[in-house]
């Protein structure tokens, strides 16, 4: 459960490698005019950040919108995908608000305000992934009672659980758990102190460790039932062939998270304020970039969600669609 993308504005506009180039020290002194004045200029990296959160607001608008319009679209499974995409809808629109405040409301109040948004959205999309992870997890190992256990009461009180605790986290830059009075101790990500970003990427390592073990077990169970099949109708070809495809998305689903957010986990570990900003945006970007995907992972391949957008755009549904059942287990 990370902060996100850097509400870096003070720490740009303090270096002269990035956002502002400054004025001599004896300006006043100078016959310079107001047309000679350097002007300040937008980062590049910011820009970036700018389209990364607007292409995630887009696309997770659309799951969102379909899920909710969707009445057949209820089910635990849904529910989940849609919590993920409207987390990481907040965490896109987070991004704008960040570019906005960074370079046309540059105050204090702002700051903090992007801050929290940012750590709220994106913890919120990391806590939505594990939820997504167990509930795969539970429909193969309780395959049999899962439909009767996981009931879409205790779904949306899972998502309480996690919103309650992720706008928590956001809040705390708010009520006084920022460095803005103390820049000595700042993350690589202000307002964030490093002790609590170390804390936020602990937090993490421990979820990505966790998810980690539950795609293992799915792989284990998966194959295990895969054998069960395959030696009561004599498919063991096709069997085991699906049962490669499953696991080896898994395994893109997985190295796809890691290598999006391990990478900026660890760097809030290990550096703070004084190391160049540069660092920062090489190791946030991709972790932005994650939401960017997972709408594609979870949400644009699934069937259901395929066939209404068909028929929201087009009114109708393709002749040769494939109308085969998708189960939470499916990936």
């Amino acid at each position: 459960m990370l902060s996100m993308p850097p509400v870096m504005n003070h720490q740009a506009r303090n270096s002269s490698k990035h956002s502002l180039n400054w004025l001599p020290p004896d300006i006043s002194n100078s016959s310079v005019t107001t047309s000679d004045l350097p002007t300040e200029t937008v980062n590049p990296w910011d820009i970036a950040l700018c389209v990364v959160g607007t292409v995630i607001s887009c696309e997770n608008a659309i799951v969102v919108a379909v899920i909710f319009y969707t009445p057949t679209l209820r089910t635990p499974m849904f529910i989940l995908i849609g919590s993920l995409a409207l987390a990481d809808l907040l965490g896109g629109l987070g991004l704008i608000l960040n570019f906005i405040f960074l370079y046309l409301l540059n105050f204090e109040a702002a700051r903090l305000v992007s801050a929290a948004l940012l750590i709220a959205s994106f913890s919120a999309s990391i806590c939505n992934l594990l939820a997504i992870t167990m509930d795969r997890y539970l429909s193969l190992y309780n395959a049999l009672t899962y439909h009767t256990e996981r009931t879409t009461t205790f779904t949306y009180l899972t998502l309480l659980a996690i919103w309650l605790t992720c706008i928590s986290l956001g809040s705390l830059p708010i009520v006084g758990w920022n460095c803005l009075e103390d820049e000595m101790s700042c993350s690589v990500v202000k307002p964030i102190t490093k002790n609590n970003a170390a804390v936020l990427s602990v937090t993490f390592l421990l979820i990505f460790a966790l998810m980690l073990q539950l795609y293992v077990q799915i792989c284990k169970i998966a194959f295990r039932h895969a054998q069960q099949i395959a030696i009561q109708y004599h498919f063991v070809a096709t069997s085991n062939t699906s049962t490669r495809k499953g696991i080896s998305t898994l395994s893109v689903i997985l190295g796809t998270f890691a290598a999006c957010w391990v990478p900026f986990a660890l760097y809030c570990l290990i550096a703070d304020s004084s190391y160049p900003l540069i660092y920062t945006y090489v190791t946030v970007l991709p972790a932005t970039c994650n939401s960017v995907i997972n709408p594609i992972i979870y949400a644009y391949r699934n069937p259901d969600i395929q066939k209404s957008l068909w028929v929201a755009c087009c009114g109708c549904i393709p002749s040769n669609f494939s109308f085969r059942p998708r189960s939470s287990s499916d990936v």
